[in-house]
C-alpha cells in the first residue's frame, strides 16, 4: 500500500502571492483528512519575513484535530526552526538541507557540510525531546546552479541525519531534474547503502513533465512513501523554476487504476482541489480536476 504526505498546505502555499487565511489552511487540511490523508505536512517553521505564508503555523496547529490518527509534520531549517518547532505538539520534524553547495550557499549562507553540522545537532535535540526526525535532502537528483549532484555527497548527508537520529529520509527532486532511470538508481543506491528495511520517500515536482513517470520509478524501486500536493500546487521560494508538486488526486488515480491501495476517497480529493482551486482564485494544475474520473 502506498503512504501518502500530503504537502499541500506547506509547499503548496509558500510560493503563493495570494496569502491563505488560517481558517482555510485548517479547512483544507480537514478535507484531506476526511478524503483519507493521514500523514500531512501542516506547516514550515520558517522566518517569517523571508516565507510570510508560512507565519502562522503555530496557530494552524492549534486548530488542527488531534483525535483522527494523523500525524502531522513540520519543516525545520535551522535551530531557530527548532526552538519555534519544539514549542508546538507537531509529531514530526522535516528537516531540510539542501545537497547541493551552491544552491545552500545562494540560499542558506552556509556549506552541506556546515549545514549538516548544525541540523545534526538540531536532529539530536529534536529527537530528546520526544519528536520524530525524518531528514529531507533537496537537490538529490540535481541542482539548478550546479547540474549534476553526486550520489557520493546525498548519501554521506543522508548517513550523517541517520547517525543523528533520523528514522526516515526523503528525497526531495528540488527543481524537477530526475528522471524514472536516475530515480531507479538512487533509490537502489540508498536501499543497498541503508538496507531494504529504510523507511524511503521522494518528493517530485513537475517541472518537466516527469512528476508521476517518476513516482512511478520509484515505485517499481521498492518505495511506497511519496510525498504529493492536492492540485498539485507547489514551489519553493528559494529555487528557480519550482513549478508545483506531483498532483496527489493524479497520483492517487494512477495507483488505483493499477490496482494499488492508498486508502484515500479519490473523489473527495477531486472536490477538494475544486474548493482550493476557489480560494485562490486561479487555475490550479491538477489533471484531472479537468478531465474527471473515467
Amino acid at each position: 500500500m502506498i503512504e501518502i504526505c500530503e504537502v499541500g498546505p506547506r509547499d503548496g502555499l509558500q510560493n503563493e502571492c495570494k496569502m491563505v487565511t488560517t481558517k482555510d489552511k485548517v479547512e483544507l487540511i480537514n478535507q484531506l483528512i476526511e478524503a483519507g490523508i493521514t500523514y500531512i505536512e501542516a506547516v514550515s517553521f520558517v522566518n517569517p519575513k523571508v516565507v510570510p505564508q508560512m507565519a502562522d503555523a503555530e496557530e494552524v496547529l492549534l486548530q488542527l484535530p488531534k483525535d483522527k490518527g494523523v500525524k502531522y509534520g513540520g519543516l525545520v531549517l535551522s535551530r531557530s526552526g527548532l526552538t519555534r518547532a519544539l514549542q508546538t505538539d507537531i509529531d514530526y520534524l522535516h528537516v531540510v538541507t539542501t545537497t547541493s553547495d551552491t544552491f545552500n550557499l545562494r540560499n542558506a549562507k552556509r556549506t552541506v557540510d556546515q549545514a549538516v553540522s548544525e541540523l545534526s545537532e538540531v536532529i539530536k535535540e529534536g529527537v530528546q525531546a520526544n519528536k520524530k526526525a525524518v531528514g529531507v535532502l533537496g537537490t538529490a537528483f540535481g541542482c539548478p546552479f550546479e547540474g549534476e549532484v553526486s550520489l557520493e555527497k546525498v548519501l554521506f548527508t543522508a548517513d550523517e541525519f541517520m547517525k543523528a537520529g533520523c528514522t526516515e529520509l526523503t528525497l526531495a527532486d528540488t527543481t524537477g531534474m530526475a528522471n524514472p532511470i536516475q530515480v531507479q538508481t538512487v533509490v537502489h543506491a540508498f536501499k543497498d547503502q541503508f538496507g531494504e528495511d529504510l523507511s524511503l520517500g521522494l518528493h517530485f515536482h513537475n517541472t518537466r513533465g516527469l512528476g508521476l513517470a517518476n513516482t512511478l520509478a520509484g515505485y517499481q524501486a521498492g518505495v511506497r512513501r511519496f510525498d504529493s500536493s492536492i492540485a498539485g500546487m507547489g514551489g519553493c521560494p528559494f529555487a528557480p523554476k519550482a513549478v508545483g508538486n506531483v498532483c496527489t488526486e493524479d497520483m492517487v488515480n494512477m495507483f488505483h487504476g493499477m490496482g494499488i491501495e492508498t486508502n484515500t476517497n479519490l473523489e473527495k480529493l477531486l472536490e477538494t482541489s475544486k474548493w482550493l482551486e476557489g480560494i485562490m482564485g486561479r487555475p490550479l494544475d491538477g489533471m484531472l480536476m479537468k478531465a474527471g474520473i473515467a
